[in-house]
């Protein structure tokens, strides 16, 4: 019998309080400025969850957002930023400095394996990645915080190569298998099954890893459509928990074939979020005063949201200004 996803349909309101709690271990899936999931990471705010741990590979506007509004007390991360509007992002450096938050550094091929590891029911990866560096060298996580929770009782081990003798070292690196993965897509079929059309950085190892999985989209899309070219298709629907239609869920970040990433407001929030009142400022604007995405889409304006509509020949929006 084909699978049916209309039980699983729900609001960003019903699907993060349904899935996501104080205290939750949640993957952010996309990419500095790309395919952020924006939608949920607003209603996280607006629904004030706190103490979250956030693991993810390489991360921008979502999780400078969620850091910035309160909600994360721990992160394992390889890098987070915004590209050219915040090298290293802003809301999430201040924190790290304030000693606001607890982290973790890896690499982004460390991340990767992590994931990989939680996807394939692993204790742990092997790797030569790292030796050499101080990643393996200098730990961030306190070590009364060691062991407890989903935090790994050590960042990595090194140890011998059993096979090889005493000279050959490799990396172990702990599983990941978060509570909850946060993947934006772009299109969900009726049936369930999810299509993420680009890049898709380490979110299928992150969904695969997870205990539950949220999927927002750009589209709904008949079972014909995803039955076609299926090969293109990227997780299974007994994987996605909650299916979340959000046009253009991932504003201001881009998402691929549907629209890029938008210069003016990242440029706005980068000027806002510099500033402690003026961060402030931005969440009450654009966060806690909009109820949901129709409103959201509705402040930010048609005539933006035409102008970094993507071209369908090369996915993103040809002759956007992006200074």
């Amino acid at each position: 019998m084909p699978h049916d996803i209309t039980k699983k349909l729900m609001s960003p309101e019903e699907a993060v309080r349904r899935f996501i709690s104080d205290g939750s271990q949640i993957a952010l899936g996309g990419f500095t400025v790309s395919r952020n999931n924006m939608v949920l990471a607003r209603e996280i705010i607006r629904q004030k969850k706190r103490n979250l741990h956030v693991v993810c590979h390489s991360h921008g506007q979502a999780l400078d957002l969620l850091i910035g509004a309160g909600c994360v007390r721990r992160l394992e991360i390889a890098y987070g930023g915004m590209g050219r509007f915040a090298p290293t992002c802003i809301r999430f450096r201040k924190a790290v400095c304030a000693g606001q938050i607890d982290i973790e550094d890896y690499s982004n091929y460390q991340m990767s394996l992590r994931f990989l590891a939680g996807a394939m029911g692993l204790p742990f990866m092997a790797t030569k990645s790292g030796l050499g560096t101080d990643l393996v060298k200098i730990e961030g996580f306190p070590i009364d915080v060691r062991g407890t929770g989903k935090v790994p009782s050590m960042k990595l081990a090194i140890i011998e190569n059993p096979f090889n003798g005493a000279e050959d070292r490799v990396v172990l690196l702990p599983a990941l298998t978060p509570d909850v993965a946060l993947i934006h897509a772009q299109y969900v079929g009726e049936d369930g099954t999810v299509r993420l059309k680009g890049l898709t950085f380490a979110d299928l190892e992150q969904a695969r890893s997870a205990e539950h999985v949220i999927v927002t989209c750009e589209e709904v899309v008949p079972r014909s459509f995803i039955r076609d070219d299926p090969d293109q298709n990227s997780l299974p629907a007994f994987l996605v928990d909650a299916v979340v239609k959000a046009p253009f869920g991932a504003h201001p970040t881009a998402c691929y074939q549907f629209y890029d990433y938008d210069p003016r407001h990242l440029k706005l929030y980068r000027n806002m979020a510099a500033n402690d009142d003026l961060f402030q400022e931005y969440l009450e604007n654009w966060v806690f005063n909009l109820p949901d995405q129709e409103a959201y889409l509705e402040k930010v304006g048609i005539t933006d949201l035409m102008r970094i509509k993507a071209s369908p020949a090369v996915g993103y929006a040809q002759g956007l200004d992006r200074r």
